[in-house]
């Protein structure tokens, strides 16, 4: 199992060109603008993203500069980076979600945009059409209304008794409602008491879980958004300690202790997002690439958490499982 603590150093392993050869390439360095949630939690993403320009003839410290910003959950941290970022002019900015990418729409309608984890960027008024978004903005989305049905789906197969559940997400941060929306019909469909659970600090997440923990048959589904992606550990923590199953929208929850995982897998998401950026960099415009869905998902299962929480895991989660932690 690859440790998500690795973090490939940026610089894309291509020996240095002499710089004469340099010169007779015409090479010019082109400037990158990364605005991201935290660099802990975006390591290997980040390493994904450089080894892929690295493999187009795009290497950090040749014809190369990346300026990584990091905002952690802070609203107004982001949005004072989203203007940093646009003042050092760079050639293009690449952002993760749609929060930071929308801080970055109001401050630079010029500089090419591409985001690669938003959730429905038509609806967040990113852009007015998918096929061809037209502007300066363009990307990766990895919204799928679905998924929030398919969550409790899970939710109920590892725990069988449940009997409510909570969807948990911050609404400053989340553009959530496509997942309430499947989850409550997911719910009714498999009667289960369907709760939205609104959090914005480590206290309202306490609160919330330890509600769901106070009688027997409760589960959580946490929504990835900066602010879950962030304060995961108390999430995990108060799971654990209320003895309630829990199913994450991302893979890190689960590596940190988390039960259970499915959804978009961002490396891969990552991986294609290189292409359009190479694209923009040999002059093609963000405008004429359209949106694109994620191709690849993936469940992660932590049978540790499992083991202690009480639960069997059974076999159509085990056959079913892509990652399982032991």
């Amino acid at each position: 199992m690859k440790n998500r603590r690795e973090f490939i150093t940026l610089l894309g392993g291509a020996a240095a060109w002499p710089l004469a050869a340099r010169a007779q390439q015409g090479d010019r360095v082109r400037r990158i603008g990364v605005l991201v949630t935290s660099d802990e939690l975006f390591k290997l993403r980040l390493s994904a993203f450089t080894q892929g320009l690295a493999g187009l003839g795009w290497t950090d410290g040749r014809n190369l500069r990346l300026d990584l910003r990091y905002y952690g959950a802070d609203i107004n941290r982001m949005r004072a980076l989203a203007q940093e970022l646009v003042g050092l002019q760079p050639d293009i900015i690449v952002t993760n979600n749609t929060p930071a990418t929308l801080a970055l729409q109001r401050e630079t309608r010029t500089i090419p945009i591409v985001f690669v984890s938003v959730a429905d960027p038509v609806a967040s008024g990113l852009v007015p059409r998918l096929n061809q978004p037209g502007g300066n903005i363009t990307g990766f989305a990895d919204w799928e209304a679905s998924l929030g049905g398919k969550w409790l789906e899970l939710l109920l197969e590892i725990a069988p008794g449940l009997k409510r559940a909570a969807i948990m997400f911050n609404p400053d941060t989340s553009p959530a409602s496509a997942y309430v929306s499947s989850f409550e019909t997911a719910a009714r469909s498999l009667k289960v008491v369907p709760i939205t659970a609104h959090v914005h600090s480590d206290v309202e997440i306490e609160k919330a879980i330890s509600a769901l923990g106070q009688e027997p048959g409760g589960g959580l589904v946490v929504v990835p958004d900066p602010f879950t992606s962030v304060h995961g550990a108390p999430m995990i923590l108060a799971a654990a300690r209320n003895n309630v199953p829990a199913v994450y929208g991302t893979s890190g929850f689960v590596r940190d202790g988390g039960l259970l995982s499915y959804g978009v897998d961002q490396v891969d998401t990552v991986r294609r997002a290189v292409s359009y950026v190479d694209r923009i960099l040999r002059g093609e415009k963000p405008g004429n690439l359209p949106v694109q869905f994620p191709t690849k998902f993936e469940m992660i299962l932590n049978l540790k958490t499992a083991k202690a929480l009480g639960f069997a895991v059974p076999p159509s989660i085990m056959l079913r499982a892509d990652e399982v932690i032991e």
